[in-house]
């Protein structure tokens, strides 16, 4: 049997006096491009969150290609849907995405030149190998994305986790990401929260819909049941079959 890329067991996690997410269960398969869907506050950040152990469950486990995912960080990346950072402070935009590497760093607290090339190389998937000096304050919000995406890909992980990459961005930098991370469906397990469901439709795999628990569908499914109006409780029959339901006209 195929080992999960990612597996959910039994998982929950609270804020204070706010339930997010409840006994939650789901595999997710080597090389598949995954979208995450749901209304705001439903848990989406925070399920991609967990996987990158950024939190930590209140009960069950996360299992990342077999191993406890606080054991699989190299093989994980996590890209923001943005980041807080001074803008007054010069850092450019080699030394961002140089940043993915810090464990690279040697001992006098120097990147080697293997890893500033892994960096440049980054920056080339993403379209920005000219920008590696410019100041990363002075970009434009398409590129800090593509930025932070290429951050994340210098480390060459097995499963890429983004959070509405595409939100705060202009349509033609839209595009872009998006063929970028086209580009790399099936070389990389991808995990992306989206609130673009006619997006979905094409670009990807399947999807999981995250309303404090998490119910895995098929994009069909998700198309042919959302028409009944967005993000309320998918309805199961006794048997956890999606229930479809034709609208009526005075519905």
């Amino acid at each position: 049997m195929t080992t999960a890329a990612v597996s959910c067991k039994e998982l929950s996690f609270a804020y204070p006096d706010n339930p997010i997410l409840l006994n939650v269960n789901f595999d997710i398969h080597d090389g598949e491009c995954i979208g995450v869907i749901g209304p705001n506050g439903g848990g989406k950040s925070t399920l991609l969150k967990l996987i990158a152990c950024l939190l930590k469950p209140d009960k069950g486990a996360i299992d990342i290609f077999g191993k406890p995912n606080e054991d699989s960080l190299s093989q994980i990346a996590y890209v923001p849907q943005s980041l807080s950072f001074d803008r007054q402070f010069p850092i450019s935009v080699l030394e961002v995405v140089l940043s993915g590497l810090i464990s690279h760093l040697t001992w006098l607290g120097n990147y080697p030149k293997s890893a500033k090339e892994k960096a440049v190389s980054a920056l080339e998937k993403v379209g920005l190998k000219d920008f590696a000096h410019k100041n990363f304050s002075n970009l434009s919000g398409g590129e800090l994305q593509r930025v932070l995406i290429a951050r994340a890909l210098v480390s060459e992980p097995k499963l890429l986790l983004l959070d509405e990459p595409t939100a705060s961005v202009d349509k033609q930098a839209e595009e872009h990401i998006l063929s970028l991370l086209e580009g790399l469906k099936k070389s990389v397990t991808i995990i992306m929260v989206t609130h673009d469901l006619n997006r979905a439709v094409n670009f990807f795999d399947r999807l999981l819909v995250v309303q404090k628990d998490v119910t895995p569908m098929s994009v069909k499914e998700v198309c042919e049941h959302f028409a009944m109006g967005l993000y309320h409780t998918p309805m199961l029959d006794a048997g956890h079959e999606l229930i479809h339901i034709r609208k009526q006209p005075n519905d």
